[in-house]
This record gives structure tokens, C-alpha cells and sequence, in this order.
């Protein structure tokens, strides 16, 4: 089979980056809108029989998920041999649960849709819930941005270093920095009384005269990320550091950042970086060589599970 790489508009950066590590380049294919808005989608190359790896976040709006899912359903009638739906940061995933009553389980809608539109195979980046993993009946690959970030901090070597859980959902994953880095472990509990708002209730465990890692899968509107870096700070901590997988940094989340206790601030380029995001507190890492060796390994056959041995 011959490998072909597809970008669709929502982060054709990350997805040249990708190609330039596999030493390809983006295949040819054209988008384009209708007067009313419609989508249409064309490979301007012959695909029968490759394998064709379709780069696109499914980040708002909505587009980008009817985006991914038409270039699904032209590969799949143009004859590809095997199709990789490669989603750096997967939309919806905050919907994995009947959490109350008469709401969707949109996490497993979207698993659904990708699958009747022709992917073979999922190949994604730190879900806001590992457990959607089995909404799919396709392979499903599962990266974690910490390979990228352990090395970055353990490379740093910030003394008398302290992980912290911004809240109670974030704990698995801090738990697996504080065993790399060799550093104590504390978490925030907070309360939760509306979607996107959130009350910082107590810090469990010490902070006191630390420098402070907190680490998250994503920043949203970044009023967890900044209530818990001010309630860190007047337990005594000193400088606090942030890294998060997706910054998705909507609303005001730049300027609460830049306002907040936090000296720096690292992400990945999962999702595109927003002009207001090139300040002295914000840092961009790229996940290109990581989803690129991935690429490389679905395509060889080989292991990706390998990538990450006492990462989790």
C-alpha cells in the first residue's frame, strides 16, 4: 500500500508538520462552500487501494466534524484500501455520560457517525474520557501529549517541584507526572455548579514552598486552571506552572491566564494557536512527531503502545 496524507481546515499546520516528519507532503484535495454554506469535498489524486490518513481536529464549530465526516465518506467511495480518521483533539468527548436526566451521550453519537462514514481505524490524542475508546467497534489508538511533556520538565528540572491536579478528573493523569518527575502529588477539589464554572473548595496535600506543575488534558475557559493556580498560591506555593494537551482558550481564557498567578503556560498544537495566544506566559509544543511516528507505525504494523511505556 502507499501512505497518503489528507488535511482537512481546521489545523493544516499540524498536519504539515506531520507530513514534513514523515517526509511526504499533504496530499492534493480541494474544499470548498457553497453560497448557503454547504460543504463539498474532492481528492484531486487517485487514492484506490492507499492507505489515506485524514488529518482534522473536531473542534468547534461544528464544520469541522461535517468537514472530517465528508472526507471519510469521499475516500471510502473512491476505493481506499484503509482509512485513519487522525483527530489531534477529538470534540464532544465532554459528553460521555447521562450525567442528567434527557441529555445526549454525544461522545458515542460522534463514534458512531465516523464509523458510518468509513473510518477504519481512530488515531487520537488525550480524551477528556478514556472510556469512549469503547464507543467505537473500529481500532482505536489512544496517544498521551505527557511523552511530549515529561521529557520538557524533566529537561527544565524545577527544584522542590510539587504536581497538582487542577480537580478530582485530572488525578489519574497527574498521578503518572508525579511518579516521572519524582514529585509529591496534590489535588483540587472543586464543585462544579454549571458547565464551564467552577468553585475551588480545598487543596489536598502540600504546596507550601513548592514550585507547582499543574496538568490537565484541556483548558477551556481556564477559570479551573486560574481559580486553582490563586488557591495554590495563598497555601504558599511559588512559582506555578501549567501544561495542558488541547488549549482551547475560548472566551477571555488568554487574558485570565496572563492575569493569574501562572508563569508559564505550555500546550500543544492539537488545536490552532490563536493570535492572542503569542505572550511571554504561553508556549506552544508540537504533537507532529509524535501522531508522525504513529502514522508511521499503523502503516508499518507496528506497535504504538510501545511509545509510551511508563508514561500512564
Amino acid at each position: 500500500m502507499v501512505v497518503k496524507i489528507f488535511t482537512g481546515s481546521s489545523n493544516p499546520q499540524l498536519a504539515s508538520r506531520i507530513a514534513a516528519y514523515l517526509n511526504t507532503r499533504i496530499g492534493d484535495s480541494k474544499l470548498k462552500k457553497f453560497t448557503d454554506g454547504e460543504l463539498w469535498f474532492k481528492y484531486n489524486e487517485n487514492i484506490r487501494g492507499c492507505d489515506v490518513f485524514l488529518v482534522q481536529s473536531t473542534l468547534p464549530p461544528a464544520e469541522n466534524l461535517m468537514e472530517l465526516l465528508i472526507m471519510l465518506d469521499a475516500a471510502k467511495r473512491s476505493s481506499a484500501k484503509r482509512i485513519t480518521a487522525v483527530i489531534p483533539y477529538f470534540g464532544y468527548a465532554r459528553q460521555d455520560r447521562k450525567d442528567q436526566p434527557r441529555v445526549a451521550i454525544t461522545a458515542k453519537l460522534v463514534a458512531d457517525l465516523l464509523a458510518t462514514a468509513g473510518a477504519d481505524r481512530v488515531l487520537t490524542m488525550d480524551l477528556h474520557a478514556a472510556q469512549i475508546q469503547g464507543f467505537f467497534n473500529v481500532p482505536f489508538d489512544h496517544l498521551y501529549a505527557s511523552a511530549i511533556f515529561m521529557d520538557f520538565y524533566r529537561t527544565k528540572n524545577i527544584p522542590d517541584l510539587a504536581v497538582v491536579a487542577p480537580d478530582i478528573g485530572a488525578m489519574k493523569l497527574a498521578r503518572a507526572y508525579s511518579n516521572y518527575l519524582d514529585a509529591p502529588l496534590a489535588v483540587v477539589d472543586k464543585r462544579r455548579p454549571t458547565p464551564n464554572v467552577s468553585e475551588v473548595m480545598n487543596v489536598i496535600g502540600d504546596v507550601k514552598d513548592r514550585n507547582v506543575l499543574m496538568v490537565d488534558d484541556l483548558v477551556d475557559t481556564g477559570g479551573s486552571l486560574t481559580q486553582a493556580a490563586k488557591a495554590i498560591r495563598k497555601l504558599g506555593a511559588k512559582d506555578i506552572y501549567a501544561c495542558c494537551t488541547h488549549a482551547i482558550l475560548s472566551g477571555n481564557a488568554v487574558d485570565k491566564i496572563e492575569k493569574s498567578p501562572i508563569c508559564e503556560f505550555v500546550a500543544t498544537d492539537t488545536v490552532p494557536e490563536k493570535p492572542e495566544m503569542k505572550n511571554s506566559k504561553i508556549k506552544i509544543l508540537t504533537a507532529s512527531k509524535l501522531i508522525g511516528e504513529s502514522i508511521r507505525r499503523i502503516f508499518n504494523e507496528e506497535s504504538i503502545s510501545s511509545l509510551f511505556v511508563n508514561q500512564r
